[in-house]
């Protein structure tokens, strides 16, 4: 028996991911020099990746 086409992988999972892990976005801060020392990483601003 065949899998139904909607359930079969389409390669979604090779996309670029939209959303950044904490730590991603403290990085990509820190090289922006947007980052101070101190600042708990809790409630970061919203901060775009490499377009």
């Amino acid at each position: 028996m065949s899998k139904h086409s909607s359930l079969k992988a389409s390669g979604s999972a090779a996309g670029k991911r939209s959303v950044m892990k904490r730590f991603e976005r403290v990085k990509l801060l820190k090289e922006r020099g947007q980052w101070k020392a101190g600042t708990s990483p809790i409630g970061l601003p919203k901060t775009k990746g490499e377009a």
